[in-house]
């Protein structure tokens, strides 16, 4: 069989079966592909079945590093993989204590870095739906102007925590300098 290395690492495809995926390897007859759904498969360098949506270039030579790092720079964006955020430091180890206003009702008390990390996971999962809108070819560019920018008044309301973050690159940021 000739040899034929259409794809490259990085190389975005959909699979009728398995849905969007990355290539990740090559091999002589084969490409490893992570699918987000299914995890790494290998596909046939020759199957025919699938849409490929961005071919990348096959180089030379690539490193596990070099993979490594496209592949994790592609599931950043596409997948909700939570990024590791610091708790502020005079918040490690705090508790958080709910106080009901009504007495004779219980107060409930959540580790502060439990609360946190429901927070920075909310973050995280409208970065992924910002990302899908923005990819979207079923709206229009009005609705996804329309969409922004209620997950920016989302981004403004949740401010109120970022008092909880180790350091300012980490805030949510909302409206700038007024705004509906």
């Amino acid at each position: 069989m000739a040899e034929h290395n259409i794809l490259g690492i990085g190389s975005r495809v959909k699979h009728p079966a398995y849905g969007e995926g990355v290539v990740i390897r090559i091999h002589k007859v084969a490409y490893d592909v992570c699918f987000m759904t299914y995890g790494i498969k290998a596909v046939g360098k020759e199957y025919e079945g699938w849409e490929i949506i961005e071919a990348i270039e096959p180089e030379a030579e690539v490193t596990f590093t070099q993979a490594e790092k496209s592949l994790m720079k592609i599931l950043r964006h596409w997948s909700d993989i939570t990024q590791v955020i610091e708790l502020g430091d005079k918040w490690v180890d705090g508790t958080m204590i709910l106080k009901p206003g009504e007495s004779g009702l219980q107060e409930k008390e959540i580790p502060i870095d439990t609360f946190f990390h429901k927070i920075v996971m909310v973050r995280d999962r409208l970065r992924v739906m910002e990302q899908r809108i923005n990819s979207s070819k079923n709206l229009s560019d009005e609705e996804k102007v329309n969409l922004q920018q209620y997950i920016t008044r989302i981004y403004g309301s949740l401010t109120t925590f970022n008092v909880l973050f180790k350091y300012k690159k980490d805030h949510f940021v909302g409206e700038k300098g007024g705004g509906a």
